[in-house]
Formats: C-alpha cells, sequence, structure tokens
C-alpha cells in the first residue's frame, strides 16, 4: 500500500500545480502583494506565473500598481492588489422584525442601503418582495456606470441548508420551511445567491472586518431570539446539517414547567434570556416594550425592572458560553443584537457568570466585546460570502477557463 503524503509533501504537490485561481487566493487573502512574492510560495517558473498574473489582470480581478520604497533607487516595485471594484454585491439581514438590504462592492463599501420594521412572521413573500424592490432601487438609484452584480448574500434567523439555500423547520416563520429561496433570488437577478443563518453572517462580517487577524471567534446574536456563530479558521463552522450553533435551544432548566419556547420545547435558554422573552414579562408588567429593542432601550433607560431581566439574562447566557468557550478556546468573544443597546447591564453580568464558570487556561487570552459593526454585521458577513465562493480559487478557475474558450 502507498503511504499517505506528509503535510508538507502535500502542500509542496498543490502548489506546484497552483492555478489562476489559487494565486489570486494568495493575493486576495495577503499573502501576496507581488511577483516575486507569488514565486517563493508556489514554486512556478517566472513566465508561469507572470502568464498567470497577466490572465487574472486582464479578466480584471487584479489591479496593479508601482510602489517605489523611500530612498530606494531603479525600477519601483509592481504591486498586485484583488480588484474590488470588479463586481457589486446584494447583501441582506432578515431578522425576526426587522431586515436591512445593502448594496456594496466587494470592499463592502456601501453604495445604497436600506433598513426598515418588518416581522418575518408575515410571511417569506412580503419579506422577499421588499428586499428585491430595495436592491432594484439601489441599483437603479446607483447610475450605469457600475460594474455587474455578481452574488447575493442574505441572512435568515434560523437554520438552513447551504447546499440548497433553504430553511430548515424555523418555528418563527410560518411558511419558509423549504422554500427555494436561493432559486428564487437567482431568478430574479441572475446572478448567485447564498442564504445562511444570520447569526452565521454575523460572525463572518466581524471577523472579515474587525477580527481578520484572530483564529477564532464565536459570535452570539441576542434579540428575540439567541443564536451564536462560529468562525475558526477563516472559516465558517456550520455543523453536518447547518445546526451549529443554536445555542438559543440549550435547556437551561430541567423541570416541565418551565417557559415554554418558540420551537415547543420547555426550558430552553431563549425561552427565558432572549430580548424575546425580556419583552414578554415587560408587556405582562405593563411596561411599554412590546418587542426586543423596546426592552433593552427601556432597561437603557434605567427602568428596574427592565435592568433586573437584562442582568439575569447576562448571568443565564454567561453560564452556558461557559461551555462554549471551554470546547472552542476562541480568541474573541462578540457579543451583537439588540442586548448591545443595553450593554451596561448585560456584558458585565455575562461577564461575570462566564469566567466564574471557567478555567483560567480558556479564558486568559480571550477577548470579550461588543459587535463593532452593530446593526451592519449581517451584511458586511453577506458581502464576505459572497467573495469567498464567487472568489474561490476553482470559482475563478472555471470563469477563466469560459472566458479562454
Amino acid at each position: 500500500m502507498e503511504e499517505p503524503a506528509s503535510a508538507s509533501t502535500r502542500s509542496a504537490d498543490a502548489w506546484s500545480v497552483t492555478s489562476g485561481g489559487r494565486l489570486l487566493d494568495l493575493i486576495r487573502t495577503g499573502r501576496a502583494r507581488t511577483r516575486r512574492d507569488l514565486l517563493e510560495l508556489t514554486g512556478l517558473s517566472r513566465s508561469t506565473v507572470a502568464t498567470r498574473v497577466d490572465q487574472l489582470v486582464s479578466a480584471g480581478y487584479l489591479r496593479e500598481s508601482s510602489l517605489r520604497e523611500t530612498g530606494a533607487r531603479g525600477r519601483p516595485s509592481t504591486v498586485l492588489a484583488f480588484n474590488e471594484r470588479h463586481g457589486l454585491v446584494l447583501s441582506a439581514d432578515v431578522g425576526a422584525t426587522h431586515a436591512r438590504a445593502m448594496l456594496s462592492d466587494l470592499a463592502g463599501v456601501c453604495l445604497g442601503e436600506t433598513a426598515r420594521s418588518l416581522r418575518i412572521s408575515d410571511g417569506l413573500h412580503e419579506c422577499l418582495e421588499w428586499l428585491q424592490a430595495a436592491w432594484r432601487r439601489m441599483l437603479r438609484d446607483a447610475g450605469p456606470e457600475l460594474p455587474p452584480v455578481v452574488g447575493i448574500g442574505v441572512g435568515i434567523p434560523g437554520p438552513v441548508d447551504v447546499r440548497t439555500g433553504r430553511p430548515v423547520r424555523l418555528p418563527i416563520m410560518p411558511g419558509w420551511h423549504d422554500h427555494p429561496v436561493r432559486e428564487r433570488l437567482e431568478d430574479a437577478f441572475g446572478v448567485p445567491a447564498f442564504v445562511e443563518n444570520d447569526a452565521n453572517l454575523m460572525a463572518l462580517g466581524e471577523f472579515s472586518v474587525a477580527a481578520p487577524e484572530c483564529p477564532s471567534l464565536l459570535f452570539i446574536k441576542v434579540a428575540t431570539g439567541i443564536g451564536a456563530g462560529m468562525v475558526v479558521d477563516g472559516h465558517l463552522v456550520r455543523g453536518v446539517n447547518g445546526g451549529s450553533g443554536d445555542i438559543g435551544h440549550v435547556r437551561v432548566t430541567s423541570t416541565d414547567d418551565g417557559p415554554v419556547c418558540a420551537c415547543g420545547a420547555r426550558g430552553c435558554l431563549a425561552a427565558s434570556a432572549s430580548g424575546g422573552a425580556i419583552s414578554r414579562h415587560l408587556a405582562e408588567a405593563g411596561a411599554p416594550a412590546s418587542t426586543s429593542r423596546e426592552a433593552m432601550d427601556l432597561a437603557h433607560r434605567g427602568d428596574p425592572l427592565a435592568v433586573s431581566l437584562v442582568r439575569s439574562s447576562g448571568l443565564q447566557i454567561g453560564e452556558v458560553l461557559a461551555t462554549a468557550v471551554s470546547l472552542i478556546n476562541p480568541g474573541v468573544l462578540v457579543v451583537g443584537g439588540d442586548v448591545t443597546r443595553a450593554q451596561e447591564h448585560f456584558m458585565p453580568a455575562l461577564k461575570e457568570r462566564l469566567f466564574q464558570r471557567t478555567q483560567p487556561l480558556a479564558t486568559r487570552d480571550l477577548r470579550v466585546t461588543t459587535s463593532d459593526l452593530g446593526d451592519r454585521a449581517g451584511v458586511a458577513g453577506g458581502v464576505a460570502l459572497v467573495v469567498e465562493e464567487i472568489y474561490s480559487a476553482g470559482s475563478v478557475d472555471r470563469a477563466l477557463a469560459t472566458r479562454a474558450c
């Protein structure tokens, strides 16, 4: 039997047949900036690198610029960079009570954006029709001189089968289960569409924009519900069936008389600690809080009951996150969603319980913070997802082959 190749041998073999798409990946991810860098990383001949770089420049994937270092003589170096104006991205973050849509370039620079209150329980047709109309309006307003749209990235508040782009068993989203969301968007705009869980997209957005140097990031969204997303070594962790990060349905009580969750079970974390649960408690007490955001705003203004409920939420979520942090040992734990509107009450409670329940090794280098991107984390993640898919080595190689025919 032939012995398996060592990791170093496999790496060398892979680079010996490096394609144009793989060269672009090296440049796009910042591992290479010049032709010399590509030569050293790949071991390819100078002529092969030159040919493939020329193909990438001609196809618009790369742009070149001259850079002369201070005090240097002779010809300036030619720097290669990913062309972030090669195409446009349509992205959206659809939550339980809101929706945000954006048109951007490949770097996530916003060219048009809109948001509105929108209850996802009102039905998928209203949500998708609003999204499509919003994107078309942005494209019309942006003018005719822009590059083409290359992809769509959408986040929704529940599990998604990413292979099909279809939502899976969503208790708060009647009518969405197994609906061909991806096909509907692709038919409408004629480009590839990617549908993802909203917490996953937010995790990817935070990683791409705020913490690209971190090897592992754990994101938790606390809003109407509770969800989590993980990025490890630059890649989303989705689980076997796309169900990873469904932390809101971890059982935190063992009794049968706990609050009933939207999933139908009792004792789920989301049933007692989510923004939706807090708003229900407040409404039952006669407080003006019919949504998660209104509940958090009430706590931010110092309402005693709202503050008490938000702090209790932080303690409960910190308890569950202690297990997650012990298992994953992430470098960054990011908290996002409506709860950040009352972070002065939530974050101290979460940190208190998290650090009480973990060993020092698991949290020694852990940074616990709130989202840098806020309400825009989801749309930023949508852009990052589209770029990773459309400009992957395989996708670019196929596009170059088609162009050469």
